[in-house]
């Protein structure tokens, strides 16, 4: 199993706590899981508010492949409709070519009303301004340069320099939580990835029709889908448990205020139909029911439970690819530090040491 690290860059959940010193800290456990064997490093894009500050993760990348010269970098994901596809596809390969072909290119449409709004945009025009930018990105990648004559972003035929040097095959992925995206991640021939913020079997279903989606595309099975999950790692059972409660509970609570889940927005904007049943189920469920359906799907406890939820996760879905998020909700660092370690020593090499059954033959 391929195991990378997710950096949030978050301060929800934190009293007196500065940028400087979330950034400082998260690059600390970054170190650590570098040192320690992990596979990849990956952050998430966020602007602006408490929730998630890294406005650029590609400039954080590049920034990284200047440290580490054995580990993967990952972006999940840059959300295109804040940006100009040409530029992105420009980033990419130039960072691609100073870490020589150790980027894996992740892409997101965004879900935060007061993100958009920011930027001076709209959700209404997400699905399709991701659907348009997404295939000029990943064709210009793979040619050498970019073209399009849709609604949003014509292009005119312009060279992409530096040139990629190397096969992004493989190395595409896109978020996928809707329906739509679900369809859109098969169609561009990616991983597809999801948050581990529900139980799986509820996961299923859209699960199994990306890997009918990409098979129907593509004519071959889907690569191992990502699961960015969310981590409480230590010796003690019912302490790891008291903790997840705490923390993961400080997290749900920083999802519902940052998304507004709890508002009626989803309903009335255009492609967010999936979300607006989550927000349903949100209110029903309120902070409790939600934060106790979140631990359901999250891994915590001592390496053998984490083990063994694996494990039977892995009998659901199938062959998966795994990120963990250690600096969430509050999280004190000494715990995501201490946790980090006890992970690195005891369940990632276990985990490195699954083969692939093969998505299909093992979700059979």
């Amino acid at each position: 199993m391929d195991v990378g690290m997710m950096m949030l860059f978050a301060s929800y959940g934190w009293d007196n706590i500065g940028d400087d010193q979330v950034w400082e800290e998260e690059l600390k456990l970054a170190r650590i899981a570098a040192d320690s064997g992990f596979d990849a490093l990956w952050s998430a894009e966020h602007h602006f508010f408490d929730y998630s500050f890294c406005p650029d993760n590609l400039q954080l990348m590049t920034y990284l492949a200047g440290q580490y010269s054995d580990i993967d970098f990952g972006t999940a994901a840059v959300i295109l409709p804040w940006h100009d596809p040409l530029r992105v596809a420009e980033q990419v390969a130039m960072l691609d070519m100073l870490c020589k072909g150790r980027l894996r290119f992740g892409m997101g449409r965004g879900l935060a009303r007061r993100e958009f709004e920011a930027f001076r945009g709209t959700m209404d025009e997400s699905r399709e301004r991701f659907d348009e930018a997404a295939p000029m990105i990943v064709n210009a990648l793979r040619n050498g340069f970019m073209e399009g004559n849709g609604k949003y972003y014509p292009q005119p035929k312009i060279d992409i320099r530096p040139r990629p040097q190397y096969s992004f095959d493989g190395r595409i992925y896109a978020v996928a939580s809707s329906e739509d995206s679900v369809l859109s991640a098969a169609r561009l021939g990616g991983h597809m990835v999801m948050f581990s913020d529900r139980p799986w079997p509820m996961r299923l279903p859209a699960i199994e029709r990306n890997r009918e989606l990409f098979q129907e595309f593509h004519g071959v099975p889907a690569p191992p889908m990502m699961i960015t999950d969310f981590c409480i790692c230590g010796t003690s059972v019912s302490e790891t448990e008291a903790q997840a409660k705490r923390y993961m509970g400080k997290f749900v609570e920083s999802n519902f205020h940052h998304y507004e889940f709890l508002g009626d927005h989803f309903s009335q904007v255009k492609g967010y139909d999936a979300y607006a049943q989550k927000a349903a189920i949100a209110k029903q469920s309120g902070l409790e029911g939600a934060t106790e359906g979140f631990m359901k799907a999250a891994i915590w406890g001592t390496p053998d439970r984490i083990l063994r939820e694996l494990e039977a996760r892995r009998e659901v879905l199938g062959d998966f690819e795994l990120n963990v998020a250690w600096r969430f909700g509050g999280v004190p660092f000494e715990v995501a530090e201490q946790g980090l370690k006890l992970f690195a020593k005891e369940v990632l090499p276990v985990l490195q040491s699954w083969t692939a059954a093969g998505a299909s033959q093992a979700a059979d």
